[in-house]
């Protein structure tokens, strides 16, 4: 495990403002801070966190991983994760009341719960917070967009053959992604995702079951009763009890850890990153209790400096370093090149075709359409835990955006907040509305639950690709800092799910960065 080359504690220090809170929401103790000296820091244990520190932890160099949140273990009948329909104080990063859209709004104590909302102008975000990142609440869509629509929406410069039959292929295996069985959807609780292809199918569209990096053989346990329910009812938005779900924490994080050269700190909340005068980085760090008091300081010098807290926290932090001046000259492009991968988000009922109660998940089957002139779109079924059938299930949108969003730094609030008009999705939205009316028919009630609730799952952007990074993830003009996570895309990844372009590309920065910078940039 990784241990610190000097520690000293000291009191004072001027108190610097949470990420995302202000100076007077978080609560402080009479906190020491310490200094910590470590070779690498790893910002956020995610799937770029999580691959960049495997990497790093099996070539040898001792590593900490600095994750703001809790670790969430869980298994067969577990009760780790809330409920959909009964939230408790689990689901929100240190709110008060839930943070997700259609969540009863039942106020808690606050709590270092599993997901953040990001307040911005013209779009929240939804983020996750947690060893594993949002890989814990994620349904465990695993998708690979084309070479062309990789190309127009990631990088033309990346070789993606190469992604293809190497990188792509590690994520697939080590996530173990797999589509739905015969048996599984041929069961009752499948009948909305049995009709969705059917209906689909029969409109003229491709349609396919979306590999999913779950073993299939607990939902199955389920059906037969040997398990309490969670995938075969929906129950699957915060994450899934029963275990099975081959999330980050269980998987690449777990094999960075097996390797005793990495260290995982939990309840490390990140505040700043800076460039030190001997050019080394340091990152400021509250530990903190699970209800946002801070425990204790600290200032952890490292040689290089791993960015994966999320396109949010990663654009976050690097604005908030580039205003303060505390670190010069990084790239003009920094906080630009956002999108929201074209997501949307429909409720649909209808009255003449009904979806089941506990409608089986996660989101197992979809269908593609590459001709609209707005561009390339998914659309997977998003199955919703409801104990009665109301004839509502959800439909899921994604599509190609241009980065257009933006972020700005305000000086009053430290922090750095996003700005994204609903203009820059608006020919993609309605493209998504009229494919899905297509499948679900005439009578069928939709509602753009975007519209009621303008938010995101799948922020991108922030330090896109060429204009702040290398291909590699190497922040231009910065020796030692990196961006590995969704933050180097530049708006969507082709008209899938982010998480295996993510994962990708976190596998090729990895392979070029041990092999050209160990041993000369740390």
């Amino acid at each position: 495990m990784s241990t610190a080359l000097s520690r000293r504690a000291f009191l004072g220090g001027a108190a610097v403002a949470a990420v995302g809170m202000t100076l007077s929401a978080v609560p402080r103790a009479r906190a020491a801070v310490t200094e910590e000296r470590h070779r690498a820091v790893v910002i956020g244990s995610g799937f770029g966190g999580a691959i960049t520190a495997m990497h790093l932890g099996r070539a040898g160099v001792q590593t900490v991983v600095l994750e703001r949140g809790i670790r969430w273990p869980t298994g067969p009948n577990a009760e780790t994760f809330p409920h959909m329909l009964q939230p408790d104080r689990r689901v929100s990063w240190l709110s008060p009341i839930p943070v997700m859209p259609g969540t009863p709004p039942v106020p808690t104590e606050s709590f270092t719960g599993l997901i953040e909302r990001v307040p911005g102008d013209g779009m929240d975000i939804l983020c996750g917070a947690g060893v594993g990142g949002s890989s814990l609440a994620y349904h465990g869509m695993t998708l690979q967009p084309d070479g062309e629509r990789f190309a127009r929406s990631v990088s033309t410069s990346i070789d993606y053959d190469r992604l293809d039959s190497d990188h792509y292929r590690r994520v697939e295996r080590m996530l173990r992604a797999a589509t739905i069985p015969d048996d599984v959807l041929g069961h009752e609780r499948y009948r909305s995702s049995r009709a969705f292809l059917d209906s689909a199918d029969a409109e003229g569209y491709e349609t396919f079951r979306v590999p999913m990096s779950i073993d299939w053989d607990f939902a199955r346990r389920e059906l037969t009763g040997e398990l309490k329910p969670s995938y075969t009812t929906g129950d699957v938005i915060y994450g899934v009890n029963n275990g099975g779900k081959f999330s980050v924490d269980v998987t690449y994080l777990a094999e960075a850890e097996a390797t005793g050269h990495v260290d995982v700190m939990v309840l490390h909340r990140v505040n700043d990153v800076e460039r030190g005068p001997d050019r080394t980085w340091i990152t400021h760090v509250d530990r903190i209790h699970t209800d946002g008091t801070v425990l204790e300081r600290k200032r952890i010098v490292s040689d290089a400096l791993f960015l994966g807290a999320g396109s949010a926290g990663t654009t976050r932090l690097l604005m908030k370093a580039h205003g303060k001046g505390l670190i010069t000259d990084l790239p003009d492009a920094v906080g630009t090149g956002w999108g929201n991968n074209g997501d949307r988000v429909f409720s649909v009922t209808s009255p003449l075709a009904s979806p089941g109660a506990f409608q089986g998940g996660p989101a197992c089957v979809g269908m593609r359409d590459h001709s609209d002139p707005a561009g390339a779109l998914m659309i997977v079924t998003g199955p919703v835990p409801f104990p009665a059938d109301i004839g509502t299930t959800s439909v899921i949108g994604l599509g190609v955006v241009k980065g257009l969003g933006r972020w700005s730094y305000d000086a009053e609030r430290d922090d750095a907040v996003l700005n994204w008009e609903q203009a820059y999705d608006r020919a993609l939205t309605r493209a998504i509305e009229s494919r899905i009316r297509r499948i679900v028919g005439p009578a069928a009630i939709m509602i753009d639950v975007n519209a009621v609730d303008i938010n995101t799952f799948h922020p991108l952007g922030g330090a896109p690709l060429d204009t702040v990074c290398d291909d590699a993830g190497r922040v231009l003009g910065q020796r030692g800092l990196y961006v590995v996570d969704g933050a180097k895309i530049p708006g969507s990844t082709g008209a899938c799910n982010p998480s295996m372009t993510i994962a990708a590309l976190a596998e090729y920065g990895a392979d070029d960065i041990v092999a050209r910078d160990l041993g000369t940039v740390f």
